[in-house]
């Protein structure tokens, strides 16, 4: 009868089933808290899909509204943004209808080398040409209307020929549209460079399309 009486109880161990229970509803709500939590960050993390567009426009408010000052001249060079080359308009201290070509090409490239200020940097322009490169007259033999660069022009980098090529081509006094007439240091031939549409949406890939050696 004592054995019955107390011993009893003991078989179906009820104090041991509420703590299984409570255990098991923590894990349960331990595991929807981390489900619920995982699934607020994955959100918050962007997801892959490919470049961002730019926020860049490429564009710059117009500088050019006022008559540039006596012995002065606005020149359009071409910059980097967004991988491509686009026009800006600069103020130079030359009057490109009376100065001779090699002073325009100086003064372009001196434009080309300049950082841009914070408006076009905001903008997105940027320039590859470097500092130290150096334009010149023709040497003896070479054809009319050839320049001579302190640098092979195929040795620049690629972008940085595709500017100065372009914003040559776009002069009046240098290229007009037409082949762009350059040499390098020494004794090699000039070549002529065209400025195309796939150069200015390219400069990386084709910085010089119908480059054709002249004799």
């Amino acid at each position: 009868m004592r054995g019955e009486r107390y011993g009893a109880p003991h078989r179906g161990l009820p104090g041991r089933r509420p703590r299984r229970a409570v255990a098991a509803l923590a894990a349960v709500a331990a595991c929807a808290a981390l489900a619920a939590g995982c699934g607020i960050r994955s959100t918050s993390v962007p997801v892959d899909a490919g470049a961002a567009p730019s926020r860049m426009p490429c564009r710059t408010a117009s500088a050019q509204a006022t008559t540039p000052p006596p012995g002065s001249v606005s020149v359009r060079i071409h910059l980097v943004c967004a991988s491509q080359l686009v026009t800006v308009e600069r103020t130079v201290e030359v009057d490109e209808s009376r100065s001779g070509p090699l002073l325009i090409a100086q003064a372009l490239l001196g434009e080309l080398q300049r950082e841009p200020d914070s408006g076009e940097r905001r903008a997105g322009f940027s320039t590859g040409v470097p500092a130290g490169l150096r334009v010149t007259d023709a040497h003896k033999g070479d054809p009319e209307g050839t320049l001579r660069l302190s640098e092979q022009p195929d040795d620049l980098p690629e972008e940085a020929l595709a500017q100065v090529v372009c914003s040559y081509a776009d002069s009046e006094s240098l290229g007009s549209g037409g082949p762009v007439l350059l040499g390098g240091p020494g004794n090699y031939a000039p070549r002529g460079y065209l400025c195309t549409s796939e150069t200015k949406s390219r400069p990386g890939e084709v910085p010089t399309l119908g480059a054709v050696e002249l004799s």
